[in-house]
Order: C-alpha cells, then sequence, then structure tokens
C-alpha cells in the first residue's frame, strides 16, 4: 500500500480531497480506500469545492450507488457539506490556508475543524492538517491522547519525517492492555 504523502496544497479542491480521505478512510482500510480512490475523485469532480457544493440528496444517491466507492451515504453528504464548509470559511478569511493559520494553537484549530466538517474526528484533523503541511504537535506526543493503535499514521508520519517504517507491534500486543496493567490497584 502506498502511504498517503505530504501536499502543498494548490487549491481548495486539495484540501477537500484530503479531509474527504480523511473521512471515508475513518474506520476502513487504507489499502482498500487507496484502491477506490480513483472513483472518489471521478465521482466528486477531482473534488472541486465549487461543483461539489451544487450537488443535491439526487446526486448523493446517484454517487451512493455507484460500486466503485464504498457507499456510506453519510459521508458522502458530509463531502458535500463540507465543500460548501470549505468555500464558506474561504470567503470568510480570504483563503481557506487563512483560516488554518488563524488559531493560536494545534488544539483551537483541531477543535474547530471537528466543529464546523462534518464526521472529522481527532485523527482525521491530525491527518489532515499532517498532509496539508501545517503544523501539527509531534506525533509521539500526540499519539498518547488518542486511544488505540494507529500505525498507518505512524507509517505516515516516518516517511514525511525519511525515516524507516516502524515495524509491526507483535502479534496480540495491545496498548490498551499495557496501560491498564499499568495502573495501580485500587484494592488494599
Amino acid at each position: 500500500m502506498a502511504i498517503p504523502r505530504q501536499i502543498e496544497p494548490q487549491s481548495l479542491a486539495d484540501y477537500l480531497a484530503v479531509i474527504s480521505r480523511a473521512i471515508f478512510q475513518a474506520g476502513l482500510s487504507w489499502a482498500l480506500i487507496e484502491s477506490k480512490w480513483p472513483a472518489y475523485e471521478r465521482l466528486f469532480c477531482g473534488f472541486d469545492p465549487k461543483i461539489v457544493a451544487t450537488f443535491d440528496d439526487h446526486d448523493i444517491d446517484v454517487i451512493a450507488t455507484d460500486p466503485g466507492i464504498v457507499r456510506t451515504r453519510k459521508k458522502i453528504a458530509a463531502t458535500v457539506e463540507n465543500a460548501r464548509t470549505l468555500l464558506a470559511l474561504e470567503r470568510e478569511h480570504g483563503a481557506f490556508a487563512d483560516y488554518l493559520r488563524s488559531f493560536d494553537s494545534y488544539e483551537a484549530l483541531s477543535a474547530d475543524l471537528r466543529r464546523r466538517f462534518k464526521f472529522l474526528g481527532e485523527l482525521g484533523a491530525y491527518y489532515f492538517l499532517f498532509r496539508v503541511k501545517e503544523p501539527v504537535p509531534p506525533f509521539e506526543e500526540w499519539e498518547k491522547t488518542i486511544p488505540g493503535e494507529h500505525p498507518r499514521m505512524r507509517e505516515m508520519v516516518a516517511v514525511a519525517r525519511g525515516e524507516p517504517l516502524p515495524s509491526p507491534p507483535p502479534r496480540g500486543f495491545s496498548r490498551r492492555r499495557k496501560r491498564s496493567a499499568e495502573r495501580p490497584s485500587t484494592a488494599e
């Protein structure tokens, strides 16, 4: 599987594509979404937000029947709504990049992104900001705040840093299990 690379966004379509990819991959195999990405690009007109923002319920239904994608109607509808949000933020701030840089901290920006963009959680917000080369906390610190394992994120960060890919954890390893074992017992 190709690991997503960081990009220098050239247009709003680049931002919408990265946000949408974060949303469509959430809870699924990144390799699955990658294999279907050309169909997403075709159905969402290259993620041009001016076009996608005009989609109505009929357009969403047509996209949701295409066998070339993972047909999750809620995420498809979210992409249309997110295109509208992107355009509104660009109008309000003059440029979407200016909106992204109008916050004092990653935490404030991430919270605002999650509030404004449909289906974008903390993992997706970090993924989005990292991929479009906006400031994010060091991955090793940020990862401690997010429950679960995130091997694809770890790989993406390693590739961007020019580091070798990390080895997968041993089979059956769970960071959750290890953390709970480290907690002091309350029984006397």
